[in-house]
């Protein structure tokens, strides 16, 4: 093979691999329930999460056909151990050695494992016996998993609730509840120490539930709000996904562990609900989870984790119709178990990941897309599109994640980025505003982001920060 024909091809498997890149977000994960009798067989599964832009799926138990269907299909799978069988993992290396080879060493590495949950939120369960069993548990599960040389490969970790805060608000505030601390202390050890995740269910969905007022709607929705003030750093929170993860950022770093990294396990919102459930539809759900997987491709992270998008679980693939209670607890559903269609679309499609709209109700102030806006009068030489000087914080968390999200390449305002300093959200809402103008064809409608932006003749580039420009 000549040198040409080498670098030509090198160049060309380059740009394959950026283009799947783009179309996947190893960040996003969602959870596959089996509490139903009307599932879609494993194989059909497999081939609808291969069909969208997520690449991890949690398991609540080791189902064999569903961790053989997703055999060599690239997505990173997360499996649990049932509480029922920690008394038997904690007392018994044996039995923790055969679960592992029988659910782990006899499907890898085809089956991508990357992570054993063993138990589900057993710290809040209220089984003092179960909860001292707990960290032993992981202890021989990880032994096994060394034994098998899987240690570095796959990771040991358990979920947990959110109820284990003692404090959440405000953010910087929180608190795990001491009654737990020995407990969590050695959990988070062994995080710590095996450097495994700290699993969390955040559900703004709930905090809504138990405060129904319209600010706090919109607070949970990402939609445009005043936001909330944490009094002790100053940071305006402007929405409670964020809050409620940097809460539990401050409590494990209050208790010294700062590189513990944080896993949302669960999150979701229901979009459907008995007539004394307030929130539960089609809408909230849609700009729920619209508007978080926007977020989280933004890069932006929160505030006290800024840069990165924490892995985040979506609840969930399908509704699961045995579950009992309430009929919110049956309807969070991203697909419909009866012919794989989407209950309302938020961009996971792979066809559509780059091209969907941060998802909203009519009522909310969102950027507008190019075809929805007259175009402004044109200028006559080189233009950027920048943000207005009376935009709220708000108004420019929302153009960023909607820039974000829509396929340009926000990595210049992430840390180490050419522009990640300043590094302020005016200063990268800025950048990727302009860079979504820019990206567009310098459409003078791609600058009106709900009119929170205008076109400038002056050049916003700064020190080594270059913000593209040309004239139109």
């Amino acid at each position: 093979m000549s040198a040409l024909h080498f670098t030509v091809t090198f160049l060309l498997l380059t740009l394959l691999l950026e283009v799947n890149k783009a179309k996947s977000q190893s960040f996003i994960g969602v959870n596959y329930g089996q509490h139903a009798d009307n599932l879609p067989s494993p194989a059909a599964t497999a081939k609808l999460l291969q069909s969208t832009s997520i690449q991890k799926v949690r398991l609540y138990g080791s189902d064999a056909a569903m961790i053989k269907a997703l055999a060599n299909t690239g997505i990173g799978i997360v499996i649990g151990t049932a509480n029922g069988d920690i008394p038997a993992l904690a007392s018994d290396p044996n039995f923790a050695k055969n679960w592992v080879d029988t659910n782990v060493v006899a499907y890898y590495p085809a089956s991508k494992i990357i992570l054993i949950n063993v138990g589900n939120e057993v710290i809040m369960s209220g089984d003092n016996n179960l909860i001292s069993q707990l960290l032993p548990a992981m202890q021989n599960v990880k032994n096994s998993l060394d034994a098998a040389s899987l240690g570095d490969k796959v990771k040991v970790s358990t979920v947990h609730s959110m109820t284990l805060l003692k404090q959440s608000e405000p953010p910087s505030s929180g608190s795990f509840d001491p009654a737990y601390g020995d407990m969590l202390k050695g959990v988070l050890a062994f995080n710590n120490a095996t450097a495994s995740p700290f699993a969390i269910n955040p559900y703004p969905f709930f905090a809504y539930r138990s405060d129904p007022r319209p600010e706090t709607l919109a607070f949970c929705l990402f939609q445009p709000n005043s936001g909330r003030l944490d009094g002790n750093t100053k940071i305006n929170y402007m929405n409670m996904f964020d809050a409620q993860v940097d809460a539990v950022r401050a409590a494990l770093d209050a208790m010294g562990f700062k590189n513990v990294e944080i896993v949302v396990a669960e999150t979701g919102w229901p979009y459907k609900g008995d007539s004394d459930e307030v929130g539960a539809s089609i809408e909230n759900a849609k700009a729920y989870n619209g508007n978080l997987i926007a977020h989280l491709r933004s890069m932006v992270g929160t505030p006290l984790m800024p840069g990165k998008s924490v892995d985040t679980y979506l609840f969930a693939l399908y509704d699961e119709n045995l579950k009992s209670g309430p009929t919110s607890e049956r309807s969070f559903g991203l697909y419909q178990s009866a012919d794989l269609t989407m209950t309302y679309d938020v961009g996971l499609s792979k066809s559509s990941s780059q091209a969907q709209t941060p998802a909203s109700p009519a009522t909310e102030k969102t950027p507008a897309t190019p075809s929805a806006v007259a175009p402004s009068p044109e200028p006559k030489k080189a233009s950027w599109c920048v943000p207005k000087k009376d935009v709220t914080d708000s108004e420019l968390q929302a153009s960023l994640d909607y820039a974000c999200a829509h396929g340009i390449d926000c990595s210049p305002i992430q840390p180490g980025g050419s522009c990640f300093e300043p590094n302020t959200l005016s200063a990268h809402a800025a950048y990727a505003m302009n860079l979504y103008y820019q990206s567009s064809g310098r459409d003078p409608s791609s600058c009106d982001f709900s009119q929170a932006a205008m076109l400038s003749s002056s050049n916003p580039s700064y020190n080594g920060c270059t913000f593209p420009g040309g004239s139109t």
